[in-house]
């Protein structure tokens, strides 16, 4: 039978194998990945210190789990060293495998900020359960915690160390958290609520180097000439899809790999998912858009062609502090914003020039209406 490979052991890769084993049970698939393949959830990574849990016991099911459930071949601790689409052949540090088709499921890496200073590789990000180890032995040494950016991980990850005790700052050049998912009004009531909580925010601000201190932690140095000190810096800019293992095999990439509604790659019989893919132009790197393209691709390698199709997605940020809820609109759409402040929190909507509703901002308690409001935008 024609073997299937997935290289990538996160959700995307993962989640394409169980949706295609309810499909066909039979066909041999190989999964490849450079760590041990265990399976976790990403996204607990951005709030476990309040919930009290290690990396180790995020891990939901060991690889050899995972394997034995899905009737796969694991090959995990493997480097991929290179596709030949013309031999339909994968080169790794473990062996060469032959493919009929293929799904990269690669991820994406954080993104470095190009600080100055002799401290600027102690800057850490957090994006496996490794880098969480690490963040979780650094922080027993540390008080206060600085975050570069206030994006949805960084917002995630301020909540949750302000939660269980750590003094927080978070610098971030936009005016307010979230910039690319809220009106500024909803950023502000996020700004509010995180505030509440602990959290201090510097807006408008970059940092430009990291110097160690001689106390001990690290010296942050602004775009403004001011300085912050903290005893452990977490960097949360924002992904980079991982591109250069298709670039080098000869598949078009642009923000992502680029693939089709039906999630085929430039090449033959090459599929890309999850938060490496550029999917007809977009790069979603979101839970809700894996588990869509899951399945249409399950379907797809299993014979059936489906081209993924969207239905509105919000994004639920998990800070408890200002629980938040939202369908962004894109910036190239015109738009109108309709604000409701109650003592529940605020419900902001946007109608297009025709009325519809076309994207929302939701906090608090009002977060629950999400569901019917993403029905009405799916009408």
């Amino acid at each position: 039978m024609d073997p299937i490979v997935v290289i990538g052991a996160g959700l995307a890769g993962y989640t394409v194998i169980r949706e295609l084993r309810k499909l066909d049970t039979a066909t041999p698939i190989t999964l490849v990945t450079s760590d041990a393949g265990d399976f976790y959830a990403k996204p607990a990574l951005s709030n476990a210190l309040a919930q009290g849990k290690s990396a180790a016991q995020l891990v939901t099911t060991p690889a050899e789990a995972m394997a034995a459930q899905f009737n796969i071949t694991l090959l995990n601790h493997a480097t991929v060293l290179g596709i030949d689409t013309t031999a339909r052949t994968v080169t790794t540090t473990r062996g060469t495998l032959p493919y009929a088709r293929l799904v990269l499921a690669l991820g994406a890496d954080p993104i470095r900020l190009n600080l100055s200073g002799d401290a600027a590789d102690a800057v850490m990000s957090v994006n496996d359960l490794a880098d969480y180890a690490a963040f979780r032995e650094r922080l027993e040494q540390a008080r206060h915690v600085a975050i570069l950016g206030a994006g949805l991980i960084g917002c995630e990850f301020a909540n949750d160390l302000a939660a269980t005790g750590y003094r927080v700052t978070v610098i971030a050049p936009s005016a307010h958290p979230l910039a690319n998912l809220l009106p500024e009004v909803a950023g502000q009531a996020m700004t509010q609520g995180l505030a509440e909580a602990g959290v201090y925010w510097i807006f408008g601000r970059r940092a430009v180097a990291a110097s160690q201190r001689p106390r001990g932690g690290v010296e942050l140095s602004l775009d403004d000439g001011g300085t912050i000190e903290a005893d452990l810096v977490l960097s949360a800019v924002g992904l980079r899809p991982r591109t250069e293992l298709a670039r080098a095999a000869g598949i078009a990439v642009n923000r992502g790999i680029v693939v089709d509604a039906h999630l085929q790659t430039s090449a033959p019989e090459i599929y890309a998912i999850g938060d490496c893919a550029e999917i007809e132009g977009q790069v979603l790197p979101y839970v809700q858009p894996i588990m869509h393209a899951a399945k249409s691709l399950a379907k797809t390698l299993a014979g059936e062609a489906t081209a993924v199709a969207f239905p509105p997605m919000p994004v639920v940020v998990k800070t408890p502090a200002c629980p938040v809820a939202t369908q962004p609109v894109r910036p190239e759409v015109e738009g109108v914003w309709h604000c409701e402040q109650t003592a529940d929190g605020l419900r902001m909507v946007c109608a297009a020039p025709d009325s519809r509703l076309i994207g929302f901002a939701l906090t608090g308690k009002r977060t629950t209406e999400r569901m019917a409001l993403a029905k009405q935008l799916a009408g």
